[in-house]
Formats: C-alpha cells, structure tokens, sequence
C-alpha cells in the first residue's frame, strides 16, 4: 500500500488491516463470524472485511441463487497462500453457488511477462489440478482462460472502456498506470461482472473472495456496475477480504521466491526444511523462552497451523497459551508442524494423481 492506495499488482505488505475500514470504506467482518463459524478463516479472523456481504449472507439463509466468481493468477507454484483462496472457493461451491473461476493468462502475459502457453499450462497443472485435489468438482462450475472464451463476454468487456476515463483510473490505480494494466483493469471488471449478463445466468447476488490488495479492482467494477444500470440489471457485486499469510522468512510469501513458501507439490523432505529454518517467535535461548515466553503472533510456524493444519480452536489455544508461558520450545513446535504438514502433502499429493480425470472434464466441458 502506498499513501492512500492500493496495488493490485504490487509487492507491499499491508501492516495495519484496520486502517483499510477507515482509508477505503471496507467493512468489518465481524458481525457475520458466529452465523460462518464453520469456516476456519472466519472463525480466526482471518477473512477481516466485506462490501455488501448481506446479500451473500441472505442468500444462502434463504437458498436463493448466488455465484462466487474468482480468478487465478498464472505465474508459479501453487503454495499454502493460494490454498487459502481455494478453500474458500470450494466452500461457496458446497453451498450451492454458481462458481465461476478466471485463469487470468492475459494479465500474466501483460503485466508479468509469461507467455500464454507457459501461463495455460501453470493454470491447469499448478491451480486447477491443485483445487480439485482440495476438493473443487465440477458441479455448477464455469472454468475459463481470459484469452479463449465466448463473444459474448468479449463483446462486454468491450463496451465498458466507455463508462471509465483514464484520470478515473488513474484515481484508482495511480500515475504508473501502464496500457497493459488499464487493460487488465477492464478485463478483471468483466470477469466480475459477465456473471449476470442473461448468457451466463442472469442478474444474482456475486462474492469475490480476494486479498485486501485486489480492492481496486472492486472499487471499479461496483462503479461499472452502476454506470450500466441503465443497459443490466447487475447487482454490484459483494466482497470478502482475507488476509495475507506471511513468507517463511517473515515478509511477503510469494510465488517467485521458493524460500518463501511451501508448495503443494513440495517434495516432504525439502517441506521439513524449509520449516526447522523458518522465523519463529522464540528467545535466543531455552532458558529464556522458559523465563519470557514466546511470541506466537511473530511466528511463522504457528501462522503456518492457524490457517491450515489444526482445525481444533481448542487445540490450537493450548499451543499458543503454551508458547506464551514458556512450556513449549520452537523445536518442539517445528517437529509437532513439520509431522502434520508431511502427512497433508503426502495425502494431497496422492489426491492430485487422482484429480486427472475431473480436470480433463472440467477443460472439456468448457470446448
């Protein structure tokens, strides 16, 4: 985040989530954690925030249709911060949304650099095998790539261009906004939106799942929303905000620094490394942790098993009170994370070998 901005496609670190309620009008996802306990990320706090999260919530209360649309981003391997969004994406699905998922290839060739094969093949191999591995099936299920789809939705993605100036865009995005991003900027806009057009279902309720970074692309799309009101029928489309698991070292976890994270195809072995070298919260001794406590909000390895490896709320309390008053060790705790994260890979692993055969459903149903 720079100043009063924020940067989709940046490398920042957001420190203070609470600022963003007062700085871009995001809500509290508070009022919505006891009726969504079930889900661990709500449960924990970790999906913090929302735009017009209500009618989403009616919506399931009342088994109304709704869609959660969200997309991927096709530039390295899938780690444990993107199985987070999956989660959430399966999660919608067993509650009946129409799911819609982006493989956003034409934003990875024109902001990052990768061709569109390279980026096509990281898609299916990396994110959509990985998903159904975790448990997507292709029940109510609209996979797309952003470069081979249907008129229709290039047809609108068109005609937004003429509902937004570029100083409005740069508003958004700031001065540095290049032709590449602006393109993309419309694109992600009607990936949203396309949803509710009369050829992909008509006008509902739409959740998108996102990172507090990607709510520029939000702001702008609820806008075109509105603007079109007179063409559609849209209903400006609801938001979530999660917040970011941190790298292995401390800062920003990333798909281009295999350091900072632990992918989903990891060999076991070199996962059990890069978690006995990974920043804890601990004293610079024994002795002192026994004395001072630990620092669990500091550590990577307790980050690592509040959003994915220990379910129980009760389980993980007592290891954060433990570490807290000093009765556990980061050795101890490594060795305790290390165990569980091996079994998880070794049985995921196992699924994704599994998964072939609904992958090539899914690719085929959308021939």
């Amino acid at each position: 985040m720079t100043g009063k901005r924020l940067d989709p496609w940046g490398k920042g670190v957001i420190e203070d989530y609470e600022n963003l309620f007062k700085e871009f009008g995001i809500e509290s996802f508070d009022k919505y954690q006891e009726r969504f306990s079930d889900n661990r990320y709500v449960r924990r706090g970790i999906i913090f925030g929302q735009r017009d999260y209500s009618r989403i919530a009616e919506a399931i209360d009342k088994k109304k249709r709704f869609a959660m649309m969200t997309g991927l981003m096709p530039s390295g391997k899938f780690h444990f911060g993107h199985k987070m969004v999956a989660d959430q994406i399966i999660w919608y699905q067993k509650m009946n949304a129409d799911t819609f998922i982006c493989a956003a290839d034409l934003e990875a060739s024109v902001v990052r650099d990768i061709g569109l094969q390279e980026a096509r093949k990281i898609a299916i191999e990396e994110y959509l095998t990985n998903y159904v591995a975790l448990g997507l099936t292709e029940k109510n299920l609209t996979f797309w790539f952003q470069t081979d789809y249907v008129v229709p939705y290039y047809r609108f993605r068109d005609q937004l261009s003429k509902k937004v100036t570029l100083n409005e865009l740069r508003g958004i995005y700031g001065d540095d906004l290049t032709t590449g991003k602006l393109f993309s900027a419309i694109t992600q806009a009607a990936d949203i939106l396309h949803p509710q057009l009369k050829e992909f279902g008509g006008s509902r309720p739409t959740v998108v799942p996102v990172g507090a970074d990607q709510d520029p692309h939000i702001r702008l799309t609820r806008d075109f929303a509105s603007r079109f009101s007179g063409e559609y029928k849209f209903i400006p489309p609801s938001s979530t905000y999660h917040k970011f698991m941190s790298g292995l070292s401390g800062g920003k976890m990333s798909s281009s620094d295999p350091s900072s994270h632990i992918a989903l195809t990891e060999d076991p072995e070199n996962a059990r490394k890069k978690i006995m070298s990974a920043k804890t919260g601990g004293r610079a001794t024994v002795a002192e942790q026994k004395e001072q406590g630990g620092v669990p909000e500091e550590c990577m390895v307790y980050e690592m098993l509040v959003y994915h490896l220990v379910e129980s709320d009760k389980e993980l309390l007592e290891i954060y009170a433990s570490c807290k008053a000093g009765g556990r060790t980061c050795g101890e705790c490594k060795k305790a994370c290390v165990e569980r994260l091996i079994a998880f890979l070794k049985e995921h692993q196992k699924k994704r070998k599994d998964a072939a055969k609904t992958v090539e459903k899914i690719l085929g149903e959308r021939q």
